[in-house]
């Protein structure tokens, strides 16, 4: 694939950049700006090179129009701090604002186009809406740049059907999250563990079936832990249940012992009477759970007995927390894992979401770990084996 180098001279030229800037806000103000802070590089690399930077990207979930809470004006503002420099933002994203916007650009100066998903054509599943999208976008632009991990695995407008469009490249963040993800499926240096949680086994289903061939040490906490132990006959109380998936764990669990991979489950629970953050926190066995609590984290036990596991590991790959790491009293088994992979000799990857969160609302240092990626989902569907149209496009 292309890189930003194969573009040749961008001086003076248009470039779209598809970036991935959905970060969470709370009113108009942005709560964790990881994203965008990893979308900075790439961005400076195209200013430094004299291109016109139009970049794309969305925010939440609206429904193919305009929605004033999901508009990107705040991220604007933070990406021109972070660039300490101007960022113009148009209030449309193909409209007479993204053309004059986009018009008006110097050399080295960038603009921020509004939210794509409020074009019901970005998301579509009918080719000829998206395409037609598409080719309003590629109007506005000379090249493409795509560096929104965090959607490659999407088949959407902006993130596909416009490098059919355009030259393209992918760009740093991209490159990055692709030689990670390469090194954790072809080769691995071992030990090789794979930490899994979040709240539900159905979101992890195509991952644990393609690393129980492939990974040495499988380990589970989350709320998907407790079908797991269902599997086995326990008694899980009022916790999360996926009761369809029972046997699909089962299965797992017998895999795991025929293949010789290491499957670790909780010994012990942090349980509660209810989902709350001053809900009264109890220790328990994972095989004695009272029929009246909830299980809101892997207990101490368990954590000290991850991290033990993590310990010698030359490769570590983590997507999903632990337990309701937002609650003081259920953070103990996530905090437990992310120290665990500070210390890894080797590389370790946070593989976006719930866990990249995690790490800092839990007072970690980026720094601190191999890699924080964008992407959760992208992430996950890699391991998988899936392909991501995202990416085959721009092969």
């Amino acid at each position: 694939m292309a890189t930003i180098d194969d573009l040749g001279d961008l001086a003076g030229r248009r470039v779209l950049v598809r970036s991935d800037l959905n970060v969470p806000l709370d009113g108009d103000v942005i709560t964790d700006d990881g994203r965008i802070r990893a979308s900075v590089p790439t961005i400076r690399a195209l200013l430094d090179k004299g291109a016109r930077v139009a970049v794309l990207a969305h925010l939440g979930r609206p429904k193919g129009a305009p929605d004033p809470r999901y508009s990107l004006a705040p991220v604007a503002r933070r990406l021109g701090e972070l660039l300490d420099g101007p960022v113009a933002f148009a209030t449309d994203t193909v409209g007479e604002s993204a053309r004059s916007t986009v018009a008006g650009l110097a050399d080295g100066q960038m603009a921020l186009l509004e939210n794509v998903r409020f074009n019901a054509g970005e998301t579509s599943k009918d080719d000829g809406e998206r395409e037609a999208f598409a080719a309003e976008l590629a109007a506005l632009a000379d090249v493409f740049v795509s560096d929104g991990f965090g959607v490659v695995h999407r088949k959407q407008a902006s993130v596909y059907d416009v490098a059919k469009l355009l030259p393209h490249a992918m760009g740093g963040l991209v490159a990055a999250e692709i030689d990670v993800l390469r090194r954790l499926t072809a080769e691995p240096d071992r030990p090789y563990a794979v930490v899994l949680g979040g709240s539900k086994v159905s979101d992890k289903l195509g991952v644990i079936d393609n690393l129980l061939g492939k990974a040495d040490r499988l380990l589970i906490g989350g709320g998907m832990v407790f079908t797991f132990l269902k599997a086995q006959g326990h008694e899980v109380g009022t916790s999360l249940l996926e009761e369809d998936q029972i046997g699909t764990c089962r299965d797992y669990l017998r895999r795991a012992e025929e293949t010789g991979v290491s499957l670790l489950l909780p010994t012990d629970v942090v349980v509660a009477p209810s989902f709350s953050a001053d809900a009264p926190a109890t220790v328990v066995a994972a095989d004695a759970m009272p029929a009246d609590q909830i299980g809101l984290d892997i207990g101490p036990e368990s954590a000290s007995a991850f991290a033990a596991a993590l310990g010698d590991a030359r490769t570590v790959f983590w997507n999903g927390p632990m337990g309701v790491f937002e609650f003081d009293a259920f953070a103990a088994g996530t905090r437990a894992v992310a120290q665990a992979l500070t210390e890894v000799q080797g590389l370790s990857v946070i593989g976006g979401g719930d866990s990249a969160a995690a790490v800092r609302t839990l007072g970690f240092e980026e720094s601190a770990f191999g890699h924080i990626s964008t992407g959760g989902g992208a992430s996950l569907e890699y391991l998988e084996g899936r392909s991501l149209p995202g990416i085959e496009v721009l092969s």
